[in-house]
């Protein structure tokens, strides 16, 4: 009889134990450094919407001045994600796979560029033949520079032709040329515009080179291994606010207004980009870039597309 009670008991203790509710899975919080840039636009937004939340990811922004201080956050673990370039992954990559791409962006399309190559209103260049031999602002060693010189060679510039010089810092670069002293130089949307505005001319823009002047999501490979589902649940997040954003841009002027992406004298007639759908950068994009920095030195190894890219937690 005794041994019959302590079986159903036993037996009962079980059935409560699994009608017990589960305890709750703590939510995860990702640190994202970023840059006061458009491309950052659908981050804020899916914030704004409470997107985050929705899909069970806490985000936490980190904001950063440049990317140099991007890249020490990231490398010291004080931030997890950001919005950055191929180039920037490689270089973090060139001993061990620290970095992973896992998105597109911003990517240039048809009458949206992202880096646009501007002459001095005060040079007399009028046309991007004009660059041949002169020298161009640029930040160099980083996209600034690639993008500038592939889209000087797809115009048909031999090496010779292209000259470059380093003003790393956008507002000199900016100063330079509505001053003169800087026959040309190279910016970001919608940075470009207030340089036109003071009589700039856009002699070139990456709008019809897609496969350079893009910037891409991406997240320390550690943080990937060890939360996989609030990665995902980010990208989920950011697809919905992409979709937000390119449906209806003018919807969201107070992001651009509130996170500085925007100077305040474009405000009123800033037109936001469109961006991209869920993607990642192809193998020949990432080679092409590869062999850039390796042509520059900037690299001696190859870094492996394969390890670098990740396409696995898009939604």
């Amino acid at each position: 009889m005794k041994m019959r009670i302590a079986t159903l008991a036993f037996g009962l203790a079980l059935l409560l134990s699994a009608c017990a509710p589960a305890a709750p899975t703590e939510v995860v919080t990702l640190k994202i450094a970023v840059l006061p840039i458009i491309d950052t636009l659908p981050m804020y937004v899916a914030q704004q919407e409470g997107l985050f939340e929705k899909h069970g990811v806490n985000v936490e922004f980190v904001p950063v001045a440049s990317a140099p201080e991007r890249d020490q956050i990231l490398a010291a673990g004080q931030a997890d994600g950001t919005i950055n370039e191929t180039l920037a992954v490689m270089l973090f990559n060139k001993e061990s796979v620290q970095m992973q791409a896992v998105r597109y962006a911003l990517r240039p399309t048809a009458g949206n560029g992202h880096f646009f190559i501007i002459a001095s209103g005060k040079s007399g260049i009028t046309d991007v033949n004009g660059l041949k031999g002169i020298e161009i602002g640029v930040s160099q060693g980083t996209v600034i520079e690639y993008v500038t010189e592939r889209i000087l060679q797809a115009k048909g510039f031999s090496p010779d032709e292209i000259k470059t010089i380093a003003v790393p810092r956008i507002p000199d670069r900016m100063a330079l040329l509505a001053s003169g002293k800087l026959q040309a130089g190279v910016l970001p949307d919608p940075l470009a515009a207030l340089v036109v505005g003071q009589g700039g001319v856009i002699v070139a823009d990456d709008s019809n080179y897609p496969e350079y002047g893009f910037s891409i999501i991406s997240f320390r490979k550690s943080v990937i291994d060890e939360n996989p589902d609030a990665v995902r649940a980010f990208l989920a997040a950011i697809e919905e606010a992409t979709t937000l954003v390119n449906a209806d841009p003018a919807k969201y002027k107070n992001v651009l207004s509130e996170q500085n992406l925007v100077p305040p004298p474009l405000l009123e007639t800033y037109r936001a980009p469109v961006f991209p759908a869920a993607g990642i950068p192809t193998e020949a994009e990432w080679n092409d870039a590869l062999n850039w920095l390796k042509e520059k030195g900037a690299l001696t190894v190859d870094i492996s597309f394969t390890d670098s890219v990740n396409g696995s937690l898009l939604p």
